[in-house]
């Protein structure tokens, strides 16, 4: 039906109209597949012997929030710094902002739009004369009535898409806690190999001073100076790696920073005072579903794509669009609203595909092969999740006693290196013994800070792992 300059009823409004029209397509059906959350491709345990240390007893790492497991005060202000200065960070909070507006402009779509404007025609008529025609008014323009669920597919879709760019946000958050705190931690390791790296220099300096007297009055051999030698060389070789690796870190944890290190930090703990919270208790797999975040966002990307499944099948349907407009018409713009004809239009339109040469078929397959892929990203989501938290309990299980035997092995070098010197210096022990038991000792120290700090870097990545650290920060 098309009808122009035609008076309507005192009743009918514009606005009426559009509700009715909104209401109509509200009703609509919608041609999504009914959602079913995958199962979880992995065994219902983590492992024998995993779980036990600390379960049951504290909060869960996704209800933990950061500032409560570390206890650094030093840390704490970096790890702060970072969330407010990271890069990464701050794209995934910009893509969240940009996945909303994606979404405001599909909520759009499932509205009609309504425009208002004035026109103005002139030109001749058919007896020669020079007419004018002005209209004003209110116009409604191409608004699909979405009986199929097209529009309102779409839009669900675009809803999963915003919901998953939050827990990418979340995710990154996460990610970046456990870096700055990882790094932190390495680079407090580095100092404490950087004084056992001096302290092994110093020793070995003294080694070949002693060597070198008892080499001149011919009371140690060539070879007991080459080995002192060599010794010497080997410490300054690790004093420089520790103070290369030291400098690496510091370099890294500027970048996570994403600032220069200020000058005002606080005093922090030394490696040996870092006082992780050791009994996160890690739960089922299947709460992995809920806690982290990556395996949330992989759920919604799933849901966005069965979404976009139901928009595709809608697509074989007739789609419905309505044109209207209501407003005053008069041929002298002065008494266009004081003295126009009232005028009105309304042109539905159906479109029903016929011939698309198999477009909307490959559509719907492209559609259900983006959900299968989703699906498989899903699986090997949790998968991921479920080898990572299996690895850090592994971990938390067994370098705690790999430490205790360390620093055993540790006190026992330390003690064997005490006696061996104190035999070298009444001539017990030849310089061979005291370079062979500098060695050990040096190689034992090292080990154990490396063990030190890999217990620490553990705990925090099983905290990282089992979705803790997202929760904005408290009065930093």
């Amino acid at each position: 039906m098309n009808k122009r300059h035609m008076k309507p009823p005192r009743s009918f409004h514009l606005t009426t109209l559009t509700a009715l029209l909104a209401s109509l397509a509200l009703s609509g059906c919608s041609f999504i597949p009914t959602y079913e959350r995958p199962a979880a491709p992995v065994a219902a345990a983590f492992g024998p012997g995993l779980t036990s240390a600390g379960d049951g007893a504290g909060l869960a790492a996704a209800d933990l929030e950061w500032q409560a497991f570390f206890t650094d005060a030093r840390l704490k202000r970096l790890i702060a710094l970072s969330l407010q200065n990271n890069r990464d960070l701050r794209v995934a909070v910009l893509a969240i902002e940009q996945t909303r507006a994606q979404l405001q402009v599909r909520r759009a779509d499932e509205l009609p739009t309504l425009n208002a404007g004035i026109t103005g025609t002139r030109g001749p008529a058919s007896s020669g004369a020079i007419t004018s025609t002005y209209s004003a008014g209110l116009s409604v323009t191409a608004y699909e009535l979405d009986f199929f669920g097209r529009v309102r597919a779409l839009s669900q879709a675009a809803q999963a898409q915003l919901l998953g760019s939050e827990e990418a946000r979340k995710t990154v958050q996460i990610s970046l806690i456990a870096s700055v705190a990882n790094t932190y931690l390495s680079l407090l390791a580095n100092d404490e190999l950087l004084r056992v790296a001096r302290e092994a220099l110093a020793t070995r300096q003294e080694s070949l001073r002693l060597t070198q007297l008892k080499f001149d009055n011919d009371a140690a051999s060539k070879l007991d100076l080459s080995q002192a030698q060599s010794l010497l060389e080997g410490a300054k070789v690790a004093l420089a790696q520790s103070t290369r690796q030291r400098a690496q870190d510091e370099n890294a944890l500027v970048l996570l920073l994403g600032q220069p290190l200020p000058a005002d930090l606080p005093d922090g703990l030394p490696l040996g005072s870092q006082t992780l919270l050791p009994d996160v208790p890690a739960g089922v797999p299947s709460e992995l579903l809920t806690r982290r975040p990556d395996i949330r966002q992989a759920e919604q990307v799933l849901l966005a794509n069965n979404a976009n499944i139901g928009a595709a099948r809608a697509a074989f349907f007739p789609r419905i669009t309505l044109t209207g407009s209501a407003g005053v018409v008069s041929n002298d713009l002065d008494t266009l609203f004081s003295n126009g004809t009232t005028a009105w239009t309304f042109v539905p339109q159906l479109l029903l595909p016929i011939f698309d040469y198999g477009r909307n078929q490959a559509n719907l397959e492209s559609a259900k092969l983006a959900r299968d892929i989703a699906v498989a990203q899903y699986e090997k989501a949790i998968q991921t999740g479920f080898r990572e938290v299996a690895d850090a309990l592994a971990g938390r299980a067994t370098l705690g006693e790999q430490l205790r035997a360390q620093n055993a092995q540790l006190a026992a070098e330390q003690s064997r290196m005490q006696l061996i010197d104190l035999r070298f210096k009444h001539g017990a022990s030849n310089a061979f013994d005291v370079l062979d038991a500098q060695r050990s000792l040096f190689a034992t120290q090292q080990a154990a800070v490396q063990v030190q700090v890999q217990q620490a870097q553990n705990l925090v990545t099983l905290y990282k792992v089992l979705g803790g650290g997202w929760k904005p920060p408290v009065n930093q």
